[in-house]
């Protein structure tokens, strides 16, 4: 008998660490592909992973075992999500303006048959979890909240749970891929940057605006599409302006300067310093922050052969980055400092998060994306055969 149960774990033993090679080999495959796409921008993985630490540093302040950090905990959460929103906005609009330029127009089905495929399934993946959990009485999520989940309204669900209340970010994401690549395909690239120009106007002002004179909207200051488009805005119009910024001898110095890195120095001093619900960074900070973010990226991905930009494409950062939305998504029910829960406790709530985070991307992510490669290669073909009949 011993050596029965001797040769049964040994076999456990081989077929564990056979499937542990698999799992870090399909790892390593998936960034040797990202790194090697030839339509990928540099350094944003890297950006990725560094926008989603800050929101998990955030939202682990707190939790048992963990220091609490209460004055960086919204603050730095909400900096990292101000990242994301940049990087959106200049990822999107650099594609839909290369569609543009090398087709003449901009296909509004196969952008929407991008996103459906990249946004909706893992998020709806962790929606039916937790709908399940709710059925059962096992989490304490009203339909209501489920409903707002699924719609990608949650932003303007004003009493926001804490297992859905980081949706409200996918909310403004999803509502801005709805809105912009439409006022661009229509309006042409001249008029569509300048609306998006507008923005970095008109954010403010309403941020202003509700703040002091509207209090029944005042709430949705931080999380309303309006109030955030600003953000979104700075990312396409560093997209839509970047070779004629580059021609300008002053934005060129600034962006080459070996002091450039008291710029995102400075950003993220004055987030961890002022109240973010402050008149200054309601009136001001957030576009000095949005201008400060879009800098830096356009650094980072013109000069990915520094040293910062060599850590943002190492290896480790572009995992963390392209695992960055499964993370996003999954870090909720793990990182609750109002929880007491076993799973909510540090280090093991992080280990949680990365166990669900790769089973999302495997199972879920890496799949659909899979599945959009090759409709879109049929769609492209069926194209080309359509043109060369013609």
């Amino acid at each position: 008998m011993p050596d029965f149960v001797e040769t049964k774990a040994v076999e456990k033993g081989g077929r564990s660490a056979v499937h542990s090679r698999c799992l870090l080999r399909t790892i390593r495959n998936a960034i040797i592909a990202v790194t090697q796409d030839p339509a990928r921008i540099p350094s944003l993985d890297g950006l990725r992973a560094f926008s989603i630490a800050l929101v998990l540093f955030a939202h682990t302040a707190g939790t048992a075992h963990f220091p609490s950090f209460v004055f960086l905990r919204r603050n730095l959460g909400n900096f990292g999500v101000r990242i994301f929103f940049v990087i959106s906005g200049f990822l999107i609009t650099t594609l839909l303006l290369n569609e543009l330029a090398k087709r003449g127009r901009i296909s509004l089905k196969m952008f929407y048959l991008r996103r459906v495929f990249r946004i909706f399934p893992a998020a709806y993946a962790y929606l039916a979890v937790m709908t399940v959990l709710t059925a059962l009485a096992l989490v304490p999520l009203e339909w209501n909240d489920i409903l707002h989940g699924f719609s990608y309204t949650t932003n303007y669900d004003r009493v926001r749970p804490w297992l859905t209340i980081h949706l409200w970010s996918l909310s403004v994401e999803e509502q801005f891929y709805m809105i912009w690549p439409a006022v661009l395909a229509l309006a042409g690239r001249a008029l569509g940057l300048r609306v998006a120009a507008s923005m970095l106007l008109v954010a403010p002002l309403l941020r202003v605006v509700f703040s002091q004179w509207i209090p029944s909207l005042e709430w949705t200051i931080g999380s309303g599409f309006p109030t955030n488009a600003d953000a979104l805005a700075a990312g396409c119009l560093l997209a839509g302006y970047r070779a004629e910024l580059w021609q300008r001898t002053a934005y060129r110095s600034v962006i080459l300067s070996s002091w450039f890195w008291l710029l995102p120095a400075a950003l993220l001093t004055m987030v961890l310093f002022l109240s973010a619900e402050g008149w200054f960074m309601e009136y001001v900070g957030y576009s000095v922050l949005n201008i400060g973010i879009a800098m830096t990226i356009d650094r980072c991905v013109r000069m990915p052969a520094g040293a910062v930009g060599k850590l943002l494409n190492s290896s480790p950062m572009v995992m963390v980055g392209v695992l960055s939305y499964s993370i996003y998504l999954w870090q909720e029910p793990f990182l609750n400092r109002l929880s007491n829960a076993w799973w909510t406790a540090f280090p093991v709530n992080l280990i949680l998060v990365a166990v669900c985070a790769l089973a999302s991307y495997l199972l879920v992510e890496k799949p659909f994306l899979d599945l959009r490669k090759k409709i879109e290669k049929k769609v492209s073909r069926k194209t080309r055969e359509a043109v060369a009949v013609a």
